[in-house]
């Protein structure tokens, strides 16, 4: 059953509702009948279609969608405009990566359709030793640009609400009108009350319509029901036209230069208070990693840090780890040799959202170095660079598995490419990729084109990996912690001798976000954007 939020009645009183409920504290009242004809399509915004590179069918597993009759190494289908909802945060903007639409030529569809730099820290925008943005700690829930007039749900003076049989009709302020479905409305008040949208009648229609200081008051023709919403919820989620601009998050991408300040919190003040949780996952988001300082240098401790953003994800490797190099582990990790640039659990459909490292000794030995690199800026530097190399790591699905213990063979549900991509708003969201954990790649359309192309693609990646400037190097020390996003940033290390112990653990990606939101915004700022 969906978490249980909360509604505002007519009378300001709190209550309790199902999470899917997507209205804010002041909602609207309405009444609905049920509706015979059919809405004319003239009435709703047409919306412009983005084709994204998405690859062949995942039963087929085929890393690269082709058709072998034109040597095409893409295909694309079209997405929808984006919808305002927050839950792929960590993504390259949308402007920057415009693909072409539908194309089998080859020649045609390894262009890029470039437009103006952006001006968001995600873009690149800022100096490199720039302060965190204050707007995204500010409003960590805030994914879509409000102008001066969207920020206004204002009911036009110079026109009234109007319905029918199917759709009700609010005029604004701004010179829009809203076009809101009576089933969509009636739904949305089932929310707030914990209904079952299957027992909606077919044609819902309201009787009456009445407009209040603050929002709407609707009654239902078929049982006499009344629902409210505010005006500003439907000014927010307005979807017909939509009324808000979506706005890319305010990434700071850095290279090498991120080791003259490099974001870091106290570990006394994140275990005092949610106030300390929240600047450490803003720190977290905003630069994909974050240093705590001051750990008491044991595990105990540094397992009671972790869990101050969630609960420990468990793997087949356990749950908190407390290791020495042990080569019966038969992962690389528990070696002391050199690992190059990759990401964790590629093998798992859900990589590991957050990874923390904390050293709790190294004695008779040295080196070990660690290594961070900005997926998402090394992404981005791809992507204007090699533009066809950055479209065949966005399409060629690798297989991953983890098969080096007996007792496991762990395998994602279908092969994922290295760059994945926002569904809906186009956006980069996660980096996923490990050399040494791919599997057999035996499944191509057409080998003597796409081959080729998806290993020069990977050489070009490599080539970014390695380049000094994205680089950042680090020696860990005992009583300083590291945690990084997993789905963002790439670590590695140096090879070292001598004893050491390290200790750590995962969290997952929906639990990371879901701290960050609640401890950096109020509880109606949270439900307002549900």
């Amino acid at each position: 059953m969906a978490t249980i939020l909360r509604r505002a009645t007519a009378t300001g009183q709190i209550l309790p509702l199902p999470a899917t409920c997507r209205h804010d504290a002041s909602v609207v009242r309405i009444s609905i009948a049920n509706h015979s004809r059919r809405q004319s399509s003239s009435q709703f915004q047409s919306q412009q279609r983005y084709f994204l590179p998405i690859s062949r069918s995942t039963a087929q597993q085929r890393p690269l969608h082709t058709n072998s009759s034109s040597n095409s190494i893409l295909n694309r289908s079209p997405l929808s405009n984006p919808l305002s909802f927050f839950e792929a945060p960590n993504r390259l903007p949308r402007s920057r990566y415009q693909c072409l639409r539908s194309s089998r030529n080859l020649s045609t569809t390894t262009q890029l359709k470039q437009t103006s730099t952006s001006t968001t820290a995600a873009a690149g925008g800022g100096s490199a030793g720039a302060p965190v943005a204050e707007e995204v700690l500010q409003h960590p829930l805030q994914t879509y640009n409000v102008t001066k007039a969207d920020a206004r749900p204002v009911l036009s003076s110079h026109h009234k609400i109007t319905f029918d049989e199917k759709k009700v009709l609010v005029p604004w302020e701004e010179g829009k009108t809203s076009t809101f479905h009576n089933i969509w409305l009636r739904d949305h008040w089932h929310m707030l009350t914990i209904g079952d949208c299957n027992q909606i009648p077919k044609d819902i229609q309201a009787s009456e319509v009445e407009p209040q200081e603050k929002g709407l008051k609707i009654t239902w023709k078929n049982d006499k029901h009344e629902s409210y919403f505010s005006f500003e919820w439907l000014h927010l989620h307005s979807y017909s036209p939509r009324l808000q601009r979506y706005l890319s998050p305010r990434f700071k991408l850095w290279g090498s230069e991120i080791e003259k300040a490099p974001p870091e919190v106290e570990y006394e003040e994140v275990m005092a208070s949610d106030a300390g949780v929240a600047k450490w996952t803003s720190k977290i988001y905003t630069y994909g990693f974050c240093y705590v300082n001051g750990v008491p240098v044991t595990a105990e401790d540094t397992k009671k840090l972790v869990e101050r953003i969630a609960h420990i994800r468990e793997t087949h490797y356990g749950g908190f780890w407390d290791f020495t190099a042990d080569l019966s582990k038969k992962d690389t990790a528990y070696t002391n040799i050199a690992l190059a640039a990759h990401t964790d659990t590629t093998y798992f459909s859900e990589p590991a959202g957050l990874q923390l490292f904390h050293l709790l000794h190294h004695t008779d030995g040295a080196g070990g170095q660690s290594l961070l690199v900005d997926g998402f800026k090394a992404a981005r530097v791809l992507r204007d660079t090699k533009p066809e190399a950055y479209r065949v790591l966005s399409n060629v699905r690798i297989p991953a598995h983890a098969s080096g213990n007996l007792d496991v063979s762990v395998k994602p549900y279908a092969p994922f490419p290295v760059f994945n991509h926002h569904p809906v708003n186009g956006e980069l969201i996660q980096v996923r990729w490990n050399n040494d954990d791919r599997a057999t790649m035996d499944r191509w359309d057409d080998a003597a084109v796409e081959v080729e192309a998806f290993y020069e693609a990977c050489r070009e990646w490599n080539e970014v990996l390695r380049r000094r400037e994205g680089e950042y190097w680090e020696q860990l020390v005992p009583g300083r912690a590291l945690i990084f996003d997993n789905w963002r940033v790439l670590h590695g290390r140096s090879s070292f001798s001598g004893s050491r112990r390290l200790c750590g653990a995962y969290v997952s990606r929906d639990d990371f976000m879901s701290r960050f939101l609640v401890t950096n915004a109020t509880r109606e700022q949270v439900l307002k954007a549900v």
